[in-house]
């Protein structure tokens, strides 16, 4: 990537506001709680068993939309007992949103929030200090490990902090979307130095490797990115700086680079083509991860 380019997690407000117009344009979010509604019940189901308080860490929560969904279910499955909730994320930003959304969400009772403002590396050094940490019952990663410089040391602090019959939930973009598709053919024109391109095929393998038991479950996932090819579309220019991670991306790429990447973009392995409109395959692998 050249040098005046800025990569986007450089900038906390242009983030946010590249990713709600993704979010807005894709079904990523509806496929995750779509995921919580359905396969976490037996899980929370599991580890709240007779117990008087529930311990759950966020790591890189965002806004805060899953969270709440989870929360959701946990006070459905296990009225009256009381939830110790930690969220470690980054953004400022993000965590005024997050909130905001628990502030307007008025059936929210017995739960006590825990705010950590740093990035999981800060807080693994911060935990690898005290001699005793706590434990949780459910730690969550959600679409995050792509920041995570050493992804098989963060999944093993992690995964230690689980309690008994707890669980490491991680969802992350499949090996086999539109995103794994465009880093393939276009790593070399993308950031390098905030996002790693991580993929559940890399999870997979780190797993595999550390004799980890798991199970997983692809989440199907789409994206409009038709405005992406319309000139002078601030959707479509919103959406290509997120998708390629670049500040003002339309505004500072060079034009043989953003030719290249929306010849990708338009490639089998990244999207279809349905009623005239350019649909990303934005496919979402949740694993579970046994103590």
């Amino acid at each position: 990537m050249a040098s005046s380019m800025r990569s986007l997690i450089s900038s906390e407000e242009r983030y946010a506001e590249t990713f709600h117009t993704f979010c807005d344009h894709s079904t990523e979010h509806k496929c995750m709680l779509k995921f919580i509604e359905e396969k976490m019940p037996d899980r929370i189901q599991r580890f709240g068993n007779e117990k008087s308080s529930i311990n759950i860490l966020g790591v890189g929560s965002g806004t805060g939309v899953v969270d709440l969904q989870i929360i959701s279910q946990l006070q459905a499955q296990h009225p009256g007992v009381l939830i110790n909730y930690d969220v470690i994320e980054p953004a400022e930003n993000h965590i005024l949103q997050f909130k905001d959304h628990v502030a307007k969400t008025s059936d929210l009772k017995n739960i006590n929030f825990t705010w950590h403002m740093k990035t999981s590396s800060e807080y693994e050094k911060d935990t690898n200090q005290i001699q005793k940490s706590k434990t949780f019952d459910l730690i969550h990663m959600i679409e995050m490990l792509y920041f995570v410089k050493d992804v098989p040391a963060a999944l093993k602090f992690f995964k230690s902090l689980l309690a008994p019959n707890g669980t490491l939930l991680i969802l992350i973009t499949s090996g086999s979307s539109g995103w794994a598709g465009l880093w393939n053919r276009c790593k070399h024109r993308l950031p390098s130095d905030d996002c790693l391109y991580t993929s559940s095929w890399d999870i997979k393998n780190i797993l595999d490797e550390a004799e980890i038991k798991y199970t997983y479950y692809d989440l199907p996932s789409e994206t409009d990115i038709t405005g992406c090819f319309v000139e002078g579309s601030k959707t479509g220019a919103l959406l290509l700086e997120f998708l390629t991670q670049i500040c003002n991306f339309v505004k500072i790429t060079p034009p043989d680079q953003k030719a290249e990447i929306l010849e990708a973009l338009k490639q089998p392995e990244c999207s279809v083509i349905r009623d005239g409109k350019i649909i990303f395959n934005n496919t979402v692998t949740a694993f579970l991860v046994e103590p």
